[in-house]
């Protein structure tokens, strides 16, 4: 049954997928080019809230950069509620997402759902695709 359906994550398997989840969001935010394309393989594919057009690695890079270059900053990252499958090497992350930003002192306030793909590679988790939407 465990190669077919999900099974259950023990305590520390749950606080390392959260923290590579956590490290995904954190280095995207702050910029960290080299982070990210540790966490982020090459044939990452993201959809993301409120965008039409699907986002490779490389305009992922490319959206972390502009972020940065607009001044903007985290301000706050919050997961209220994260539910994980897990299939062998692959975790499936369902998560509600809160963050604030803030951007030439003007503060917003972003929220919503992802599903957040993480495959184990030489040992650690990293993250070749998500879909986040509103929640609406």
């Amino acid at each position: 049954a465990a190669a077919t359906g999900a099974v259950a994550t023990d305590e520390a398997q749950r606080r390392e997928l959260l923290a590579a989840r956590e490290s995904v969001w954190r280095a995207w935010f702050q910029n960290d080019q080299g982070r990210l394309r540790e966490l982020l393989p090459p044939d990452t594919l993201a959809i993301n809230n409120g965008e039409e057009a699907w986002q490779s690695r490389d305009e992922i890079l490319e959206a972390a950069a502009r972020f940065a270059a607009a001044g903007s900053r985290l301000v706050r990252l919050e997961f209220p509620r994260t539910e994980i499958q897990k299939f062998g090497d692959v975790a499936v992350l369902y998560s509600r997402w809160e963050f604030e930003v803030e951007t030439a002192g003007k503060r917003e306030v972003s929220s919503g759902r992802s599903t957040e793909v993480f495959v184990r590679r030489e040992g650690r988790w990293v993250n070749p695709g998500w879909h986040m939407d509103s929640g609406r």
